[in-house]
């Protein structure tokens, strides 16, 4: 696992000590109803010293400055992480292998460290790479050298920690620091990979923009062209795309990023937009080709790829969430779960122990639910049950099996033996008291008495919400 550099080397920058222009924000207000918590506005105090280290203490961004500026402002930003310990090799490497992402990366950022030779003997110089118009002819080996990509920082925050919140906070605080001339007045777009998410984005700008003065106006990346042309919207303008539909190719709804490049000058950001191996997939670098010339704000809940972490401005995952306080408790027991997989030879009992042991679980949670709620009816949720499944759509799939034997036991079709084996199996490891992830001191807590008294009668009240048995229907949507 790489070590997050980022978030460690502007520890010691003091918010409180930037200027007047950078530290002069209301961190915590968002909307009528939400406010940000401490370690929101923690990310984005840590987003703010980040970007016043790129764009004021190494160089000083200057209005209508050259191109030149941005790339001795890289190349310092990079050299102050290998100041800072960063000896890890997070180059780019293209080969021949490669040829669509040759092509696009070589077009934008020079190609160094090549060993091959022309045909006269000649090596090739940094940044003296020939066009390549033949699909048969071999390309050369190299490194993209990581200051060209540098201009970025992540975060990585926990499902459910508001991601989205944090984002519409810095685009506020950057729309801020562009009137004060503190950073270039690039445009700024927003990218994410699912339609749910662009309608959780819209719903959470619409509660911004109800108590804040200066209004987010988001259009569609498609709309940019002649936005740019009119400019006659009032506010402040940030466009959004499905990520996964930025191509270098126009189809119907494919868009070729080239026809939005502005010269590289875009903030952008990403929610959960960088799935995908960053050598390998086109579309990782065609977000940072569009913001070659401005900045990339990358946040997700699961980064596994090495420059992610190292350029991690603020870390609160899945595991420092629940540390502090704020997600749920997890618990993996080690019941078996390969009943209902293809080749396993499982017998029809066992494959309803594991269900049973599920509906157990459930049923044992909801009494503690249901006396909860009698002492405070918004103290906690009403359980539920998540199951993950392996295949959907085959003919023996996991989950038309699961639902299979979700309707024996409603129906009632289970011995006494087997519910009893169900309970004594699962008793057996709860009573070791299991730890929870993340949580060394604290582990998993079962009262004996409740758990062995529970019935079928139980399981058929608190989960199927009958008192008898019988039919169930499934709606599939």
């Amino acid at each position: 696992m790489s070590k997050i550099f980022l978030q460690d080397m502007i520890d010691d920058l003091k918010f409180e000590d930037l200027p007047a222009n950078w530290n002069s924000f209301d961190l915590e207000s968002f909307s009528q109803t939400k406010k940000l918590w401490d370690y929101q506005q923690k990310a984005v105090k840590n987003a703010i010293k980040v970007l016043w280290k790129y764009y004021d203490d190494l160089v000083d961004y200057q209005v209508k400055e050259d191109l030149e500026a941005n790339r001795e402002r890289k190349e310092k930003f990079f050299n102050w992480y290998k100041d800072n310990g960063l000896e890890e090799n997070i180059d780019i490497k293209i080969d021949n292998r490669k040829r669509n992402i040759y092509k696009l990366l070589t077009e934008y950022y020079p190609l160094e460290e090549i060993p091959h030779q022309t045909s006269s003997g000649t090596p090739f110089q940094k940044g003296n790479i020939p066009h390549q118009t033949s699909s048969d002819t071999p390309l050369q080996k190299g490194n993209i050298n990581y200051k060209n990509f540098i201009n970025r920082m992540c975060f990585w925050m926990a499902t459910g920690s508001g991601k989205s919140l944090v984002i519409i906070k810095l685009i506020q605080i950057l729309a801020k620091l562009i009137e004060r001339k503190e950073i270039p007045p690039n445009d700024i777009l927003i990218l994410t990979h699912r339609d749910d998410l662009i309608d959780q984005l819209k719903k959470h700008v619409n509660e911004f923009n109800y108590i804040n003065e200066t209004k987010i106006i988001l259009k569609e990346l498609k709309e940019y062209p002649e936005i740019m042309k009119q400019k006659t919207l009032i506010g402040l303008n940030v466009f959004y795309y499905r990520s996964d539909n930025l191509s270098d190719e126009q189809k119907e709804k494919i868009i070729d990023f080239k026809n939005y490049d502005n010269d590289g000058k875009w903030y952008i950001f990403l929610d959960e937009a960088h799935k995908g191996d960053k050598e390998e997939s086109k579309r990782q670098h065609i977000y940072s080709i569009l913001s070659r010339n401005g900045f990339l704000f990358n946040s997700s809940a699961t980064f596994i790829d090495p420059r992610d972490i190292i350029t991690t401005s603020f870390e609160f995952n899945l595991s420092s969430f629940i540390k502090s306080g704020y997600g749920k408790h997890i618990g993996i027991l080690k019941q078996e779960i390969r009943a209902f997989r293809e080749n396993e030879d499982y017998s029809d009992e066992e494959k309803q122990k594991i269900v049973l042991k599920s509906l157990i679980l459930l049923t044992y949670v909801k009494k503690f639910y249901e006396d909860i709620k009698n002492i405070q009816s918004n103290l906690y949720h009403k359980p539920l049950l998540l199951t993950l499944v392996n295949s959907v759509n085959t003919e023996d799939a996991d989950l038309k099996l699961f639902f299979r034997e979700l309707e024996k036991i409603g129906k009632g079709e289970i011995e006494q033996e087997i519910f009893t084996k169900a309970i004594d199996e699962l008793w057996g490891e709860l009573r070791n008291k299991p730890e929870f992830m993340f949580e060394k001191d604290n582990v998993v807590k079962i009262d004996e008495t409740i758990f062995r008294n529970i019935t079928k009668d139980d399981i058929l009240n608190y989960v199927y919400n009958s008192n008898t048995n019988g039919e169930i229907e499934i709606l599939r949507m």
